[in-house]
């Protein structure tokens, strides 16, 4: 496979950020119109999204061991997301999973992998930091729907934590982008599908749920892991983990929008101060 340049891999993980970004709010929407809960949704994201990246797999030998670390830890994050999502709101359980990430991938990154931060990245996640406890500080006025509970909160970081052991492990593993996230999302369906089955795997059959099923798979899962993981091959963990915290503010911007989340002004300054970490770092890596 071509080698990635850096700037190629910031444009390709910023693709992805931007897709993530819509994919919490499909996965409310499923909730709100299908009997499908956060297990069900998450084994029709995996399904899918491995039948439209399928056709460019190519295979390589010895890697069943990394696509069952990798399985395993999708479907634990992946699954505590949308948990979140039922939980605290959209906004709320997006911004606390991707806001947590990078500091889970930076210490995961010195220890195991021996990636140094500079300066500019080290400022980066800081400000990553600080936007996140500003978010969670302010969310306590958003009212029912973007409250940031205890659970909330817990199942956001438990996603976060499987994140950022998918991010180390695929950055010391990147010979095979494609093959990994199909890899993945088998076995991360196979995983959640005991799950799943208890709360009941067939929506209702309707244009709007096979349309926003097809859209899950297609864009927030199929194209965004596929460039997430090919980026990986070209950016260190951390930098990847920062720039993809362009999800946090769309997906805050889609809970305001669509299903009327209110955010504080501490909230939205969490907001700015996240945004303001990934457009310094992606300049930064670009130069």
């Amino acid at each position: 496979m071509t080698q990635v340049s850096v700037r190629r891999g910031v444009l390709y993980v910023s693709v992805a950020a931007a897709a993530w970004g819509t994919g919490g709010a499909a996965g409310s929407l499923l909730f709100q119109s299908t009997s499908l809960g956060p297990f069900g949704v998450s084994l029709w994201r995996y399904l899918l999204g491995a039948l439209f990246l399928i056709t460019i797999v190519r295979r390589r030998p010895g890697t069943h061991r990394r696509l069952l670390l990798v399985g395993v830890g999708m479907a634990i994050y992946q699954t505590a997301y949308f948990g979140a999502i039922a939980t605290s709101g959209v906004a709320i359980a997006t911004v606390v999973t991707m806001g947590a990430t990078p500091l889970f991938t930076a210490v995961g990154g010195r220890l195991f992998l021996g990636e140094r931060l500079d300066r500019v990245g080290t400022a980066c996640v800081g400000a990553a930091l600080l936007g996140l406890v500003v978010l969670t500080a302010g969310s306590s006025g958003a009212g029912p729907e973007a409250t940031a509970t205890l659970a909330g909160v817990g199942l956001a970081l438990l996603s976060a934590a499987g994140y950022a052991a998918v991010t180390l492990h695929s950055r010391r593993h990147h010979d095979d982008p494609y093959g990994t996230a199909v890899g993945g999302f088998a076995i991360g369906a196979l995983c959640l599908a005991p799950f799943a089955m208890t709360e009941g795997i067939v929506p209702q059959v309707t244009l709007p749920t096979v349309a926003l099923l097809l859209y899950l798979g297609a864009v927030p899962t199929a194209l965004a892991y596929g460039l997430y993981f090919r980026s990986l091959s070209a950016l260190k963990a951390t930098t990847v983990s920062v720039i993809s915290l362009g999800e946090a503010v769309g997906a805050a911007a889609l809970g305001v929008l669509l299903f009327g989340e209110r955010l504080t002004a501490l909230t939205a300054a969490g907001c700015l101060v996240l945004l303001g970490a990934v457009v310094v770092l992606t300049v930064h890596e670009r130069g």
